[in-house]
């Protein structure tokens, strides 16, 4: 049966998915906001807990290695449970921890609640990949995941000089009480109005649903066991987007732990054109996660699938790859802090290429995919903050670590060139599965 021409071409008499997203973009916010704050209190941090460089490298580690632990299984869970009982879960269980962590007494106590923070909020971005793969079509979702980017880091670039204007009249750890409130009201919103799938929720017009599910692969059972995990993680698709998201998370982290530090040491700014500068990753990440988004969409519709998407991942790379080594290199501290920037702008202008390839070559398994791929780059973002911690330490250099992300980023540049979202890791599984649910079917 064919779509109404209505449908057919994306007009269709409700908008719910597009308030969906909305409300995936309200959760990305509160995210980086919560990530990005413990970043410019750092200073303060050491200075009342009397911690060193590397003890607060460990701190920051502490958070990506609970992350990077806890991704797979919680989006495992997703997969199999949804993402309103799953999303719900982690907006309360990090939002807990963000408040908690005002109680820290010291090095140890912010080791453990960190930890903790990280357990709470991994599985959060394969669930929301997950959501918009029931939610979006497929030509929407490069566009519908830079938006999603984009409000993200519209909240982390503003995090800092917010803290610089909140520190006037509270301290650190007022603060973390303040920010740690803010996702139960979206915790609350999302499990009362949010539904599964959209023929599940009754806003949603018969015209919009057909729209949304036209082309989505068809549901089929899960795999348990070496069965499941066997193929993902020997998958070509899946190894590759894995290694080239690692260099894509360590400048995220980069630019979210150890930058406001690095532009106050290295090269000299002070609170006010800190808080500017430490925020101009981010900010300027939020035009390139949009236009993204928005350019990866186009190019798929017009050269195909895999041209779409990896010719925009390859050639970002190799900017951020080159930005990164002249940032190194620099000893003008405005043009070391622009080149950072540009080097991130580049980097998340692939988000929407990235996601929407795990959307693509996830299908039903989608959460676990995308978890696999953030896992990965959470072990590189692990290493970010003892990178920086012992470079500065033992060798009295933070230029190094910036050459390291370089080197990282030619290395995924190559990954783009073997990634092809045309393939499904269980392209023949998914055939076979469909027909085996058929059979059975028919057979009742």
């Amino acid at each position: 049966m064919s779509a109404p021409a209505a449908t057919a071409a994306g007009s269709t008499s409700t908008r719910v998915r597009y308030r969906v997203v909305a409300m995936a973009t309200a959760l990305a916010m509160v995210t980086y906001l919560d990530r990005v704050c413990i970043a410019k209190l750092a200073p303060d941090i050491m200075r009342d807990l009397e911690l060193s460089k590397v003890q607060m490298g460990y701190v920051f580690s502490s958070f990506a290695l609970a992350y990077a632990i806890f991704e797979i299984p919680t989006a495992w869970w997703a997969d199999r449970a949804g993402t309103r009982a799953v999303l719900t879960r982690i907006v309360v269980w990090w939002s807990c921890f963000t408040a908690a962590t005002a109680a820290a007494a010291g090095y140890s106590s912010l080791l453990l609640l960190r930890f903790l923070f990280g357990a709470g909020e991994a599985g959060a971005w394969p669930s929301v990949a997950r959501t918009f793969s029931r939610w979006i079509p497929s030509r929407e979702r490069g566009t519908v995941q830079g938006v999603f980017f984009a409000g993200a880091h519209l909240v982390g670039g503003l995090t800092p000089p917010l803290i610089v204007f909140l520190m006037t009249f509270m301290g650190w750890r007022s603060i973390f009480l303040l920010f740690g409130s803010v996702g139960f009201v979206w915790a609350l919103v999302w499990h009362t109005w949010f539904r599964d799938d959209p023929t599940e929720h009754g806003s949603v017009s018969p015209d919009e649903a057909a729209y949304i599910v036209a082309n989505r692969p068809a549901d089929v059972p899960h795999v348990e066991g070496s069965r499941f995990w066997w193929p993902i993680l020997r998958n070509r698709n899946v190894v590759a987007l894995s290694v080239m998201y690692s260099s894509n998370s360590m400048i995220f982290y980069f630019c979210i732990t150890w930058l406001p530090t690095y532009l106050h040491e290295r090269h000299g700014f002070e609170a006010a054109a800190l808080g500017l500068f430490a925020g101009l990753p981010l900010l300027v990440s939020v035009p390139s996660d949009l236009f993204g988004g928005i350019v990866t969409d186009r190019l798929a519709v017009r050269l195909g699938l895999r041209k779409g998407r990896c010719i925009v991942g390859a050639a970002c790379y190799l900017i951020s790859a080159a930005a990164l080594a002249a940032a190194g290199a620099a000893s003008s501290p405005v043009a070391a802090a622009t080149l950072i920037a540009l080097a991130t702008a580049s980097a998340m202008f692939t988000l929407g290429a990235a996601w929407s390839t795990v959307s693509e070559v996830g299908r039903n398994h989608v959460g676990v995919v995308g978890a696999i791929m953030n896992t990965t780059g959470q072990v590189a973002s692990l290493l970010c903050p003892p990178l920086v911690a012992y470079s500065v330490v033992w060798f009295g250099s933070w230029s190094f670590p910036l050459y390291v992300m370089g080197a990282l980023f030619l290395i995924g540049a190559g990954c783009w060139l073997i990634i092809d979202p045309a393939r499904p890791v269980f392209e023949g599984h998914d055939r076979i599965a469909a027909e085996l649910a058929e059979t059975r079917a028919g057979g009742r």
